[in-house]
């Protein structure tokens, strides 16, 4: 119990004390609260004060900076207004200099104004005169205005066609004084150098016979033997009177000469029937192979061509048996390929490619009994075919004037081919051909006014051409005699050059009695 009295006793006290406690710290925070207060409140006077003072100076500096700013200012308006001034008067100076120049163009305008009229009355006064003395002129000539400018214009035309003539020639013998003899040089050092044998072209061949008894063995039993070599061979023999000699006819020289070959192996050999004729054609094609092979390798061991596909050397070998002309392809071929190599020598040109689209130019004849098309475009397809150099390819193309030359190599082979052909005994023409020749040069010159006769002669080689003197003058001669090369150049196709030779004359004869 008194434990309990205790305890209680100690809860009150505490809780006396408690509330005493507080109190005194209630009222200690008071005072301290009214000290804080009071210092806060004199913290807050000094503080007035002192922004009321930087107040004040911060206001006394911005007045300072405008009256500094407005002095600047009035400084920089009197500068500009100086300028302005000064621009004003610069102004009203080039007014009045505008002005000043105005008064005088508008004066010289006026003066221009006078002498054009001026002018135009002179003028109109010349013109009147003009035309008086023109009348006066017409009355004393006796030519109308129109018949006196046809004279002039006939008279100046006889004298410009003097000139041109003049000119052309000079402008003529400049040229060739200055490039034939370099030309001549060049083109003569390659033939010099390449000389080929040319044989003549032929649809027969004929094979010796040891004896007459020999023909009714190659006939046969009922022309049994005759037959079969004309099967195989696709040729025709002719065996006729003439004495130990059978012909072979044929366009195609190969099969010609395989037939030829397996002719003389059957005599050879003596025993002639169906099977031994078979036999021997067959040998006789293995061994134009092998000679079709040897003379591509030839031709391309000679010339220097490197690296050409087989199978077109084998095509080069078989011109070999391909005429034109009269001129053998394989040699024509040749010697193109080595003049296009001695010129592109001398030109300082690309002398591989030379060589190589000569000895390739005419490599369409190997095919051209075998396919349609002219031996160019054959050519073309089976260089194509091989993937042969673009370049080759256009000089083969470009040979005979199908398309244009795309390299200087191209026109040397055009060169190389008309030099070869038109060597002296190298081609020969058909007769037919011939005189269509010779008659379309004479059409060409005779179609041409004031001609009275013309002749080829030299073989085609020069046309000579007669004109009526009373229509044609020495200086038109020289005109119509470049005009007719000309049309030559353009409408015919010829080896070599044309020689046109104008020739005009007047004879006067008289007798004396």
């Amino acid at each position: 119990m008194d434990i309990i009295i205790n305890i209680a006793v100690f809860l009150i006290s505490a809780v006396i004390f408690t509330f005493v406690g507080v109190a005194i710290r209630k009222k200690i925070a008071e005072s301290k609260m009214e000290s804080a207060e009071n210092e806060a409140k004199k913290i807050l006077e000094m503080a007035n004060i002192e922004a009321e003072n930087r107040k004040k100076e911060e206001i006394f500096k911005a007045k300072e900076e405008i009256m500094n700013a407005r002095k600047d200012l009035d400084q920089e308006v009197r500068e500009r207004r100086g300028e302005v001034q000064s621009q004003e008067r610069r102004l009203i100076q080039k007014e009045e200099n505008l002005e000043k120049k105005q008064n005088i163009m508008e004066k010289k305008e006026k003066d221009l104004e006078n002498k054009d009229k001026q002018l135009d009355a002179k003028k109109l006064e010349i013109e009147n005169v003009l035309e008086k003395q023109l009348e006066e002129l017409q009355r004393i000539s006796g030519l109308s205005k129109d018949d006196a400018k046809k004279l002039l214009l006939s008279e100046m035309e006889k004298q410009l066609t003097l000139e041109r003539a003049t000119l052309i020639k000079e402008m003529e013998t400049k040229v060739k004084e200055q490039s034939v003899k370099n030309a001549q040089e060049v083109i003569s050092y390659a033939i010099q150098k390449c000389a080929a044998d040319h044989t003549s072209e032929t649809t027969v061949s004929i094979v010796a016979l040891p004896n007459d008894d020999m023909k009714g063995r190659i006939i046969g039993r009922e022309g049994r033997n005759i037959k079969t070599l004309e099967t195989l061979t696709g040729i025709d023999l002719i065996i006729d009177d003439t004495p130990e000699a059978v012909v072979i006819s044929g366009f195609d020289p190969l099969r010609r000469e395989v037939a030829r070959i397996a002719l003389e192996k059957l005599i050879d050999d003596g025993r002639i029937h169906p099977a031994k004729i078979e036999e021997m054609v067959e040998k006789a094609k293995e061994e134009v192979q092998n000679t079709i092979k040897e003379e591509g390798e030839r031709a391309v061991l000679e010339t220097g061509v490197i690296g050409l596909h087989p199978d077109l050397v084998k095509l080069i070998g078989r011109l070999k048996y391909r005429t034109s002309y009269g001129q053998n392809v394989l040699n024509h071929s040749i010697e193109v390929s080595n003049l296009a190599r001695i010129m592109a020598e001398e030109l300082g040109l690309d002398v591989k490619l030379a060589r190589r689209a000569g000895l390739l130019h005419d490599i369409g004849k190997a095919l051209d009994h075998d396919m349609e098309g002219t031996h160019v475009e054959i050519g073309v397809d089976i260089l194509k075919k091989y993937k042969e150099n673009e370049k080759v390819i256009n000089a083969v193309q470009a040979h005979h004037g199908d398309v244009e030359p795309l390299s200087p190599e191209a026109v040397l082979v055009q060169a190389a081919d008309a030099i070869s052909a038109s060597r002296p005994g190298a081609r020969r023409e058909t007769l037919d051909a011939y005189i269509k020749r010779l008659e379309q040069l004479e059409n060409i010159a005779d179609s041409f006014e004031g001609v009275d006769k013309s002749f080829a002669i030299q073989a085609g080689r020069e046309i000579r051409i007669i004109v009526k003197p009373e229509k044609i003058n020495d200086a038109q001669m020289t005109l119509m005699a470049r005009d007719i090369a000309k049309k030559v150049e353009d409408e015919m196709e010829y080896p070599g050059q044309i020689k046109v030779n104008v020739v005009r004359e007047t004879r006067v004869i008289d007798y004396a009695k």
